[in-house]
């Protein structure tokens, strides 16, 4: 009764991200819906092959603070690694849009936030939605860390097979962070090459950004390009931008971050803008 009481009071934003992992299991490859009450919706976009539960915690805050917030599936992704097979970038740039217009037969006021690619999809959402209220950009590529090579050896071991193992970096943490636990640990090498379009597609269209955003990017991150961050912010248009690093994050951190400090940050752009 006293633990139910504590946890009810103190809701997601101080809920251990493992400990609801385990209760939560049976949610990991959903789609999720939450509505709210102040009239304005969230539309949050999950990285590429990972699934909506990376981002349901954060909805689940901002949802506690009044906002719908709506957390879909992208094509091929929480089955298995082979229905990402012929799936195109534009793809998941469709169930993006198909979700944000289901958001604007009911709300005026939408944010989009995304992950890793799927921030690279919020962008691009946002140039063809000029109306999108605000973006929240986190751990998007401006560019992959050796992307030019990684490209080329991507080309070439698609020569020998159709599928790469994910490999992870020592920095990167243990093999039950939430992250990992969540998506696939093989893929589809075309698959790989569809994702490193939206980099491309994305970071041509930086320019015509102007509607508000925040951007964040872990400080130790080991996929981006160490400057995406700063390039990001340097290319929008938007009048109103704010930038923050997170430390001691992965990647893809917002699964794991313990730091409320970056679910507030977010909650408090959306309230300021």
């Amino acid at each position: 009764m006293v633990k139910e009481l504590i946890k009810s009071v103190k809701g997601v934003l101080f809920a251990d991200p493992k400990l609801l992992y385990s209760e939560e299991k049976h949610l990991l490859n959903k789609e999720f819906y939450f509505e709210g009450t102040n009239g304005k919706a969230v539309l949050l976009i999950h990285g590429w092959t990972s699934t909506p539960y990376e981002v349901r915690r954060l909805g689940k805050y901002l949802n506690e603070n009044g906002y719908t917030v709506y957390g879909p599936r992208l094509r091929g992704h929480g089955t298995k690694p082979q229905d990402l097979e012929n799936v195109k970038w534009n793809d998941w740039l469709d169930d993006a849009g198909k979700s944000f217009d289901e958001l604007k037969k009911k709300y005026r006021k939408i944010y989009v936030g995304g992950t890793s690619i799927g921030a690279n999809l919020a962008v691009l959402l946002a140039k063809e939605r000029p109306e999108t209220a605000g973006l929240i950009l986190m751990a998007m590529p401006y560019r992959i860390k050796l992307e030019n090579t990684s490209l080329i050896v991507a080309k070439i071991l698609r020569l020998f097979g159709k599928y790469k193992k994910k490999i992870y970096p020592p920095t990167f943490g243990l093999s039950t962070t939430i992250t990992r636990l969540i998506s696939y640990q093989k893929y589809p090498i075309d698959s790989a090459l569809e994702s490193f379009n939206i980099v491309k597609k994305s970071r041509e269209c930086l320019e015509k950004i102007n509607q508000p955003c925040l951007i964040m990017q872990s400080n130790s991150d080991h996929i981006v390009g160490w400057d995406s961050l700063e390039k990001i912010y340097k290319k929008i248009s938007s009048e109103i931008k704010n930038k923050k690093y997170v430390s001691k994050a992965y990647h893809t951190f917002i699964s794991d971050i313990k730091n409320e400090h970056v679910f507030e940050d977010i909650l408090s752009f959306l309230n300021e803008n």
